[in-house]
């Protein structure tokens, strides 16, 4: 006992009692690679389109040919949910489950994001990076989402030191693919965004209150990439 106590004291600088740290990186505004990305599709399509095309159409005020987007946010969430499998099943089929009570009266698609990243740091890419996913409200159209395995029940960021470094990864590579590329967020800070040229959303009764991916996941990842000067969102909302 008194053994294992020493070790764990002599190695906490370095592990901090076998917890893993976040691997120290070198921001860059030159493309990653390679950067490992497993492609793990959901359910996307012709109904899951058409439904993407109405929902531009309605919310947006858009009519469009296809759901190809400009990539200008880069959006991270949690999952709410601790099992990957669970996680992804959410997002899988093409209309919305059941259980989503707060926004289903907006639209029956399904909610979705481009990539999910798991508890190991895996990141997977769940649909073409430039479509258009349902992640948020009113930046959908402008934004790339990332959803993290995590944030049990809606309220503790428990997410992983490997979730930390690949989405430090992933913001570097997506920004060194998609120049116009400007803002990074979090899903909480999503309705500050109003007002802005990029905020779409027609409906001014359709918001949620959201806290994921919370303010200290944030700080750690914009700290680590802030070379690339991507923006924040505005104060005051």
């Amino acid at each position: 006992m008194t053994r294992t106590l020493l070790l764990c004291i002599a190695l906490l600088s370095i592990t901090a009692c076998g917890k893993e740290e976040v691997k120290p990186s070198v921001c860059t505004t030159k493309p990653i690679q390679p950067l490992q990305i497993i492609d793990k599709p959901i359910d996307f399509g012709p109904e899951r389109i058409a439904m993407t095309k109405e929902y531009i159409k309605s919310h947006y005020g858009k009519q469009v040919e296809n759901i190809e987007i400009t990539p200008k946010i880069i959006l991270l969430h949690w999952t709410a949910e601790l099992d990957f499998d669970k996680s992804f099943k959410r997002l899988q089929p093409e209309k919305l489950l059941s259980d989503r009570l707060d926004i289903v009266k907006a639209s029956a698609l399904n909610v979705s994001s481009q990539f999910m990243v798991a508890r190991d740091g895996t990141i997977y890419r769940l649909m073409p990076e430039n479509w258009m996913a349902r992640h948020v409200i009113g930046l959908n159209y402008s934004s790339i989402g990332i959803e993290n395995v995590g944030g049990k029940d809606n309220k503790i960021d428990d997410l992983t030191p490997a979730q930390r470094q690949a989405n430090i990864d992933l913001v570097m590579y997506l920004k060194a693919k998609y120049p116009s590329i400007e803002y990074l967020i979090g899903h909480h800070e999503y309705k500050q965004m109003e007002g802005t040229s990029l905020w779409l959303e027609k409906d001014k009764g359709y918001r949620t209150v959201k806290s994921d991916p919370g303010e200290k996941f944030m700080s750690d990842i914009k700290d680590a990439v802030g070379c690339l000067n991507l923006k924040a969102p505005p104060k005051g909302k």
